[in-house]
């Protein structure tokens, strides 16, 4: 598997250099930082962007996957776009609060958001898609030659004219909207997303399940099969999840990965240390689809690979066809 195109990842380069040129000021909490973290920050509402092409549009050859970093406190919610995309990761980040990366191949919606900072497990992460476009709002200061250095391409705000803006429904920093068809010419197509995934009939077994919860020091998620919609209903810190067109955020498959989280070389504003997820390496998982739970296996060999989900016998673990929530939670062993 492709581990990116370096001429891509050298745009990095270039992001640092404006992002050092453009920011004036910090961003509020939740971006990380023993330094101030790296942020357009200035709440100032950018010219709104021209009209975008179609999400159905074709896809581009060897076009890379979007990838999105999105607040999820409290504050942040109901996001924008979410429910469009192939795949949303949930990892812990300071305080025991959560954060998600959406990620997107099979269409582009017209706005995504609330953008938020990267953290350094993301790259790890994102390692597994083949030259990846990352949007996000800025990363603790460290962490920025670490981004430059990633087989992927940055994108936080002031390099592309108009590729974000400021909504005028939340406060700021909550209020950072990216606009995806300003990052790439169209969407890739389900076939960018190299993340090794399979998707097909379910395999025998698995045990009737039609709801689950995963909690964080500071968050939860909660996943109720709905056999109308035949999908698994989202809910966060108890109340349901929503976009912003009013729209219930509910995903065909729910994957809770059991994985190693340990303290990272960052902190935030508050002295908080930001958790690293490690996804890389092997363990166990709960797979959630069509009102059933399994108990599989997972495995990605290093950072380039993606990752394989097995059943007992050493079958492949196959998703309904349909989003996908990865849901990280801390191994206990």
């Amino acid at each position: 598997m492709s581990t990116g195109r370096p001429a891509r990842g050298r745009r990095a380069t270039t992001t640092v250099a404006l992002l050092a040129a453009t920011v004036t000021a910090a961003l509020a909490a939740g971006c990380t930082g023993q330094h101030h973290p790296v942020d357009d920050g200035r709440g100032h509402t950018q010219p709104p962007a021209s009209p975008t092409p179609s999400p159905d549009q074709s896809a581009a050859a060897g076009a890379p996957v979007l990838a999105v970093k999105i607040d999820n406190v409290p504050a942040a919610r109901p996001q924008t776009g979410l429910g469009a995309a192939d795949v949303v990761y949930a990892e812990q980040v300071e305080g025991g609060l959560s954060r998600l990366m959406a990620v997107y191949a099979s269409k582009l919606p017209e706005s995504v958001g609330p953008v938020r900072s990267a953290r350094e497990s993301d790259l790890e992460l994102l390692r597994q898609y083949d030259d990846p476009t990352l949007a996000f709002s800025g990363a603790q200061h460290k962490l920025l030659p670490l981004i430059d250095k990633a087989p992927l391409t940055a994108e936080p705000p002031g390099r592309i004219a108009d590729a974000y803006s400021r909504g005028t429904d939340k406060p700021s920093p909550h209020n950072l909207y990216v606009h995806p068809a300003r990052l790439l010419p169209s969407a890739p197509g389900p076939d960018a997303l190299t993340n090794g995934f399979r998707y097909g009939a379910a395999p025998a077994g698995g045990r009737p399940d039609t709801s689950a919860t995963v909690r964080y020091p500071s968050a939860r998620f909660d996943f109720t099969w709905s056999e109308r919609s035949d999908r698994w209903l989202v809910s966060m810190d108890g109340t349901p999840t929503v976009t912003t067109d009013g729209k219930r955020v509910a995903p065909a498959t729910v994957v809770v990965q059991y994985v190693k989280v340990r303290k990272s070389r960052f902190h935030d504003f508050l002295g908080n240390n930001t958790p690293y997820t490690e996804t890389v390496g092997s363990g166990k998982a709960t797979v959630l689809r069509d009102g059933k739970a399994y108990d599989v296996d997972w495995k990605r060999a290093t950072a380039a690979n993606g990752t394989d989900f097995t059943t007992g016998d050493g079958s492949p673990m196959n998703f309904a066809e349909g989003q996908v929530w990865v849901v990280f939670a801390k191994a206990t062993s």
